[in-house]
């Protein structure tokens, strides 16, 4: 048996070359563009065959007859027994025209080849978007009915079926593929497509919410999803059955899931938090299309479009299938395929495998540099309060990475220790300088400003770490206002006199990131920490505000909602001894995650927990609140006493044990 192949090399058809050779005796002729060419090694090694058996056509698509030469037209002409047209681009992100090209004049081509060499039946794959947005169910001896053919990439899988309908003089069968995946049993797959997505707003909500918290999801249509093994077996199944041609069968899914079905099934496979509450895209439905398309010619409205569908990696033209109305009839399908083995499996069975090899392999993020050293070496970075704590564990992360290291505090004694500990750590070499300076006052500040500037021209990564914080009740702070202002000087006036003084610099050369380190508190409102966390939301509100004005500017800022860390900034507060803290090489691993990857906000779970409990039942929040905040009271030394010993009761001891390893 011989065979020719359009689309070899893509996913399908190598896949479906790889079957066709595994039968006795069997020749496979597949075209190949002349710049494809040195891929020939790796398919004949994929496929297990010489040249002999897996033989190269040098051709295009874009050609007439393919532009196989009269040499190899020649050769095959009354030799070859089935024609598989594969060859076409089923990416809804591509452009109109190269979808017409492909799909509509490539098959035109391929009917074209095909009558020159007399095959013996020609087997066009096509797809289900050949029926477009039909409302209802499609069936497979169903094509004119087919509705909603605006799309480019449905117009054109519907026209060149039309072709192969009309135009083709061999015997022909065209087989509609659902929205195919990847293999089932190895979950293999060479894109992202299709429900892979959402793959990426599935892993978010896993990274930031625990798996048994409920999560809202998006229902909407059904969509229908195959693996490739099932595509490939069927067609080489149905392919080689006779009486055949003139027929059309649908290689789906015979059950089909709604959107949030499939959402839910994907978030289960990923340990993600499951989907218990849908909200129904079609509610949006009622709006008219005139109305849609005015909104969307709206610049602000459409930046915000924009800018969404980007953050989650979503394809502009997503939102348009939400709501698919099509289901499809395979009854002819499964009756021809009915004791060969062949059948669908359930997405419940696989779709494990299809997230594991998207994790492993196709995950964007995999491609992008996540290494410190790709993301600062040879940058400018200044890190404040950088003698001690956090920020020396931060400032030896960036040394070694070969950043240009600034360090600022007040105590010049420190810096110079600080230094000769960094180079210890990061090599003599590192490129390391300190300053002495006090940001809470504007002439120190602007001092060290001008500095930074003459010497460096400005700075790439700016981390707001310098800070205080004070322990003490409300009821305790009555005549202790300073507390307050002192409190509010540095940790947010200070940060802005360093921010707003380095923010033209950034704005200028169109790039900058800016690392305010906040609190947990401002997340779960701590009591006993009224001055601390004030000082820190003013900060947390005042980075909203500026993300926003530099979003168009190359200006981004992260907010680390830090949970306590083990630091000289905590040590007086001996209660924390017996409580879960990071230590400052993980609270720096934070800040780096914060200079690579540029999140808005990073933030513990715990501290994510607290925050929807205040915005959902903020009673139940104070409640939980004050029940800690009379569990665990001040030092003595808050209350003005000294030389004595706080005692924990049995409840907060009990209180303790229960909280190991959650980082408050």
């Amino acid at each position: 048996m011989q065979y020719f192949v359009t689309g070899a090399t893509g996913f399908i058809g190598k896949r479906l070359v790889k079957k066709l050779l595994a039968r006795r005796g069997s020749t496979v002729h597949f075209l190949l563009r002349e710049q494809s060419w040195d891929k020939l090694p790796e398919l004949l090694q994929f496929w297990g065959v010489s040249k002999a058996r897996a033989i190269p056509v040098k051709g295009d698509l874009g050609a007439t007859k393919l532009g196989v030469g009269a040499e190899d037209i020649k050769r095959m002409k009354g030799q070859i027994d089935h024609v598989y047209h594969l060859a076409a681009v089923y990416d809804l992100e591509a452009d109109a025209a190269s979808q017409m090209t492909a799909n509509i004049d490539g098959t035109r081509h391929m009917v074209a080849l095909a009558q020159a060499i007399d095959a013996g039946h020609v087997h066009h794959v096509s797809s289900i978007a050949a029926a477009g947005l039909y409302e209802g169910v499609f069936r497979e001896d169903m094509f004119d009915e087919a509705e909603g053919l605006d799309h480019p990439y449905f117009r054109s899988k519907h026209e060149s079926e039309k072709i192969v309908r009309q135009e083709c003089k061999r015997p022909w069968t065209v087989y509609r593929p659902a929205m195919v995946v990847g293999d089932s049993r190895t979950g293999e797959m060479d894109k992202i497509d299709g429900p892979y997505y959402f793959f990426k707003l599935i892993q978010r909500l896993r990274q930031i919410l625990p798996p048994w918290m409920p999560a809202i999801g998006l229902e909407g249509g059904r969509i229908n999803i195959v693996p490739v093994d099932f595509v490939v077996n069927a067609l080489d199944a149905l392919s080689h059955q006779a009486k055949m041609s003139g027929r059309c069968f649908h290689l789906v899914d015979p059950q089909g899931y709604r959107v949030g079905d499939v959402l839910d099934i994907f978030s289960r496979a990923a340990h993600a938090p499951k989907m218990n509450l849908f909200i129904n895209a079609a509610l949006l439905g009622f709006i008219p299309r005139s109305v849609k398309k005015t909104l969307m010619a709206v610049a602000p409205v459409r930046r915000i479009r924009d800018a969404v569908m980007k953050d989650l990696g979503l394809p502009e033209d997503l939102l348009t299938f939400i709501n698919y109305p099509t289901r499809f009839d395979c009854r002819e399908a499964d009756a021809a395929l009915k004791g060969s083995g062949v059948s669908c499996p359930r997405l419940d069975d696989y779709a494990w495998r299809l997230w594991d090899y998207w994790e492993r392999n196709l995950d964007p993020a995999l491609f992008v540099d996540h290494s410190l050293k790709g993301t600062v070496g040879g940058k400018v970075v200044l890190v404040t309060g950088g003698s001690s704590g956090i920020g020396l564990a931060v400032a030896k992360r960036f040394a070694e990475a070969g950043a240009i290291t600034l360090i600022c505090a007040r105590d010049a004694g420190k810096l110079d220790e600080a230094i000769q500990e960094i180079r210890a750590a990061a090599g003599q070499q590192a490129q390391v300088h300190s300053y002495s300076a006090d940001i809470c006052s504007e002439q120190s500040c602007a001092e060290m400003l001008a500095w930074v500037t003459k010497e460096f021209g400005g700075v790439d990564f700016l981390i707001n770490n310098a800070g205080r914080s004070i322990r003490r009740a409300i009821e305790h702070s009555y005549d202790r206002f300073h507390d307050y202002e002192r409190t509010m000087q540095l940790n947010y006036f200070g940060c802005l006199r360093v921010t707003m003084g380095l923010l033209p610099s950034m704005v200028e050369k169109q790039r900058g990131h800016v690392v305010n380190i906040s609190s947990i508190g401002v997340l779960t409102n701590a009591p006993r920490f009224s001055a601390y966390v004030a000082s820190k939301a003013a900060l947390d509100a005042w980075t909203r505000c500026a993300s926003s004005e530099y979003a168009d500017l190359g200006v981004t800022f992260t907010t680390i909602n830090m949970p306590l860390v083990r630091t000289p900034m905590i040590a007086p507060t001996k209660l924390y001894n017996n409580v879960p803290t990071l230590s400052p090489e993980q609270a720096a691993d934070m800040v780096v995650d914060a200079c690579i990857n540029k999140p808005a906000r990073i933030a513990t779970r715990l501290g994510v927990f607290g925050e929807l409990v205040h915005s959902l039942m903020p009673r139940v929040a104070q409640i939980i609140m004050n029940t800690s905040f009379r569990m665990f009271p001040d030092s003595d030394a808050a209350k003005g006493a000294k030389g004595g010993k706080s005692q924990l009761s049995a409840e907060a001891m009990a209180m303790q044990q229960m909280m190991k390893g959650i980082h408050f």
